[in-house]
């Protein structure tokens, strides 16, 4: 995160915004700006690539699910950016941790301990670590003395949009972020790499949420793509995982995708329509006297 503070000192705070007064490494000036740089940060993340995947990769068609809720995507905009704000400031207090350099990373390849390949590697256990604790962490949220508190909010949307992927109570939210912020704590990372993970992390997050279903056949049963998670939300006890099914094949909650077997979102619609229940450009808004194809929690 220092790499964006520098810039954005060097382009707008030093020069438009802060007093000189303030110097740049003042604690109180860095935990200020990391606040904001984060929070527009977020937002912009959120709203570019939510807005790319709902209008050129979502499935329109699936607003007309009876699972899909009235004014669902306004109102997973607003949960979202009212639970943002809150993520934010406990992730300021890790990010403020790493540019006082209390964590493992570095600027320069040189400092890599295996040069090019520790690079790729931190990659790759970058994401087999994060994917395995987001896990056990989204596991245990699911819990019934803390699924009511702090996950069900996550659980309103059935059939979610790209709008849902960070629509979560704000407890909830940080608790399942905080693996990408210990990593680097613990391991030494690029900080550079760190910042495109962290990006990805976050467009990973929205693409799991567009009703996008197709996964390439081969990784069928290793990627946790966007059918796997839409089961997550219809059925609710399966399919935690983040990235890859690894843990879900071992936690025993591995879950084939319902869309993949002709049996998903899509292929209820279908057979409403073919039913005479689904009129063309008639959303049910979830007022479908259909049974309800999802888990109740």
């Amino acid at each position: 995160m220092d790499i964006v503070l520098h810039y954005a000192d060097y382009y707008v705070f030093t020069p438009h915004v802060y007093p000189t007064s303030w110097p740049e490494n003042g604690t109180l000036r860095q935990l200020i700006s990391l606040l904001v740089v984060t929070n527009l940060g977020a937002a912009a993340i959120y709203f570019c690539f939510g807005t790319l995947s709902y209008y050129l990769i979502f499935d329109h068609a699936l607003k007309k699910h009876p699972q899909y809720l009235p004014n669902q995507v306004q109102r997973e905009i607003k949960y979202a950016m009212q639970s943002l704000p809150w993520i934010s400031i406990p992730t300021v207090g890790l990010f403020f941790a790493e540019i006082r350099g209390y964590s493992k990373l570095y600027d320069n390849i040189e400092d890599s301990p295996y040069g090019w390949f520790g690079v790729l590697l931190s990659m790759i256990s970058f994401l087999f670590f994060t994917d395995m604790c987001i896990y056990w962490i989204h596991r245990i949220l699911h819990h019934r003395l803390l699924y009511k508190h702090l996950h069900k909010p996550h659980h309103t949307w059935k059939v979610p949009t790209p709008f849902a992927s960070h629509a979560f109570h704000p407890v909830d939210g940080f608790l399942q972020s905080i693996p990408y912020h210990i990593y680097p704590f613990l391991f030494p990372l690029h900080k550079v790499v760190y910042l495109g993970l962290y990006i990805f992390v976050n467009i990973w997050t929205v693409s799991i949420h567009d009703g996008d279903y197709r996964v390439p056949r081969v990784l069928e049963g290793v990627i946790n793509g966007s059918a796997h998670h839409t089961d997550h939300h219809l059925y609710f006890d399966y399919n935690y995982g983040q990235y890859f099914t690894l843990w879900d094949r071992i936690g025993g909650s591995y879950k084939y995708p319902s869309a993949l077997e002709g049996k998903g979102p899509q292929d209820y619609l279908r057979n409403l329509k073919a039913k005479g229940k689904l009129l063309d450009g008639t959303s049910t808004n979830g007022h479908s006297s259909e049974k309800k194809i999802q888990k109740e929690e």
